[in-house]
């Protein structure tokens, strides 16, 4: 049974936590969409100032919505379009401190200010992103980065 439990000591201590609780869910289950919905409801208990976290998976050159939490959501994202399609394309995060800035931006929901996007690669082959959004500019710092970067490291091994 899952509890929730209270995060406290430095931002990377609090991460480190919740990457353990990461592990416990996912112990024993590899189902693609089990795995997926824990993963985005643990990170939206977790985090704050967002209004939205979720995965796109990658289908047919085109990335397609799947677990998150939030409002609904943009179905497809092309490949190299907005935030979420830029970091698929590169391989890489892309953290947005002001996503009305950011060429191409797709507005899925209009009081998402800054971004964050971290791509799902396993054995060198992208399988999808998870996308966190905040009402917040300048919301997702170093250290969001690098530890969602290992949020996915760790999640990819389950899938």
């Amino acid at each position: 049974m899952f509890h929730v439990e209270k995060y406290t000591g430095s931002k990377e201590k609090q991460y480190q936590l919740m990457i353990k609780q990461l592990k416990a869910l996912l112990d024993g289950e590899d189902d693609l969409i089990a795995n997926l919905s824990n993963a985005s409801a643990l990170l939206n208990q977790f985090l704050d100032d967002i209004n939205w976290v979720g995965f796109y998976l990658l289908k047919e050159d085109q990335l397609v919505l799947g677990p998150f939490q939030g409002l609904p959501a943009c179905v497809r994202i092309p490949l190299g379009k907005g935030v979420c399609g830029t970091a698929a394309v590169n391989k890489k995060t892309e953290r947005v401190a002001d996503v009305h800035q950011f060429p191409g931006h797709i507005a899925c929901d209009a009081a998402s200010n800054s971004e964050i996007v971290v791509p799902l690669i396993k054995n060198n082959e992208l399988i999808g992103v998870l996308d966190i959004d905040s009402p917040n500019k300048n919301r997702f710092d170093e250290v969001d980065e690098a530890s969602l970067e290992e949020f996915v490291r760790t999640l990819v091994n389950y899938i």
